[in-house]
């Protein structure tokens, strides 16, 4: 077992694979000579996977696990955390956003008792505003509507004891949203500050609809406000109708005038489909979750490796 494993997931970095693996081999020399490197082909090409077997080829310190195809960024996150033997773990992306340099202070702070440090974002360069505001928004959403304090201005950059690593491989979801798992697991939690560099090479694959999927897995993962609102508004409008029925009542029996109006109509007749429209979604949300776990399929598929563990190969279909 060694002392540290960092695993790295990557996808089009194949012109930043060499600088990766340079840039982290110098910023664990300060750290332990004692570690493993392990990379998680998620469906890249095949220059990509090419150039991390030469890299195995001159370094023993360094494993890889090629998926069968694109599975996503959280998934692939799960299959580095099921090969992983290290005492701690590093996670972090392959796109050199997350700095390899900043590990020391992360294994520093970990050193001090705690059994998470997570990175937090001061400063995100490169990112459009519009990135910026709407993840910003969507995590202090999810704190306000959670229970479970869950770390603003993170990603999954971070390291975490092996205690960690084997509660998350007992979670069986498949909709996985690890920094909110992390968080509900509590324990000795802390973090450091760092500046998130831009992208060095290729362009990012996560789109609008992804980032999208990923808030709703978030959110229909640790809260269940959005039940409670279908509710409200289902007790809201009912009440509201019900004072309306009474005020037409009156206004044809006692005052001798009916309410008229087409688009008075139309319009509440608009407004109540939209509402009933929106809470399916939002119930159809939850229940689609639920039919995800029910299948009980693999989480992911591998396709090569250079580990032979059939501990970890078992694990591959019970995650």
């Amino acid at each position: 077992m060694p002392e540290l494993s960092v695993i790295i997931t990557v996808f089009n970095e194949e012109e930043l694979i060499f600088d990766l693996y340079q840039r982290l081999g110098l910023a664990l020399t300060g750290v332990t000579p004692d570690y493993e490197l392990i990379f998680v082909n998620d469906g890249g090409s095949a220059l990509l996977q090419n150039r991390i077997e030469n890299l195995c080829q001159k370094d023993q310190k360094i494993k890889y696990i090629q998926l069968s195809r694109n599975f996503g960024h959280q998934v692939a996150v799960c299959a580095r955390l099921d090969y992983c033997k290290g005492r701690a773990v590093v996670v972090m992306d392959g796109d050199l956003q997350d700095p390899p340099e900043v590990i020391p202070e992360l294994y520093q702070k970990f050193s001090e008792g705690f059994d998470v440090v997570y990175a937090r974002r001061v400063k995100r360069k490169g990112e459009s505003l519009f990135k910026r505001g709407t993840a910003g928004i969507f995590y202090r959403l999810l704190k306000s509507i959670t229970s479970i304090d869950i770390p603003v201005d993170t990603g999954d950059f971070r390291i975490m004891n092996r205690r960690i690593v084997d509660e998350l491989k007992r979670m069986p979801e498949r909709s996985k949203f690890l920094r909110g798992q992390i968080a509900w697991l509590g324990f000795r939690q802390t973090f450091v500050n760092f500046e998130r560099d831009c992208r060095q090479a290729g362009k990012t694959t996560y789109s609008l609809g992804k980032m999208v999927k990923f808030s709703l897995d978030g959110i229909t993962a640790f809260s269940d406000v959005p039940l409670k609102l279908v509710t409200f508004l289902g007790l809201f409008i009912s009440f509201a109708a019900f004072l309306i029925i009474l005020y037409a009542l009156y206004s044809h029996f006692w005052i001798h005038r009916t309410v008229t109006g087409w688009t008075s109509l139309i319009i509440s007749s608009a407004f109540l489909g939209g509402i009933q429209l929106l809470s399916i979604g939002i119930l159809g949300e939850y229940i689609s979750r639920i039919s995800v776990d029910v299948r009980r399929r693999p989480l992911y598929v591998v396709s090569g490796t250079n580990m032979d563990d059939s501990r970890m190969r078992k694990e591959n279909n019970d995650f």
